[in-house]
C-alpha cells in the first residue's frame, strides 16, 4: 500500500525501479528502501524468527533491530529497512542466521 493522494501533501512521481523478490519481478521507486518497496508491494513478512520461525515484519524502520533482515544479492543479514533499493536486487527472504553463499 502506497499513499498517492493526500489532503496536505504531494507526491512528486518518481522513477521506477525493477528488483526481484524470491525471483518474483517487483516495482518499487527511486528513494525507497528494500523494505518500504517490499511492503508497498504486499509483503508484510520479511524474516522468521531464528529459534521459533515465528514471522517478522516492518518494525523498527531504523535498522536497530533484527526483523528485516534478508539476503540481498547472495549477502546475508542486510537490514533493508536502512538499505536503498537498486536495479535488479536480488533479494531472498532469509532462513536462519544465513549463509554466505
Amino acid at each position: 500500500m502506497r499513499i498517492k493522494e493526500h489532503p496536505i501533501l504531494t507526491f512528486e512521481a518518481k522513477e521506477e525501479i525493477q528488483f526481484y523478490y524470491n525471483g518474483e519481478r517487483i516495482v518499487g521507486y527511486r528513494g525507497d528502501t528494500i523494505a518500504s518497496a517490499l511492503h508497498a508491494a504486499g509483503v508484510k513478512k520479511l524474516s522468521e524468527s531464528i529459534h521459533q520461525q515465528r514471522p517478522r515484519g516492518f518494525y523498527c524502520a531504523i535498522g536497530n533491530c533484527a526483523s528485516c533482515n534478508m539476503e540481498v544479492n547472495g549477502v546475508p543479514n542486510v537490514r533493508t529497512c536502512i538499505t536503498p533499493l537498486e536495479a535488479n536486487m536480488d533479494v531472498r527472504q532469509q532462513v536462519g542466521k544465513g549463509r554466505v553463499r
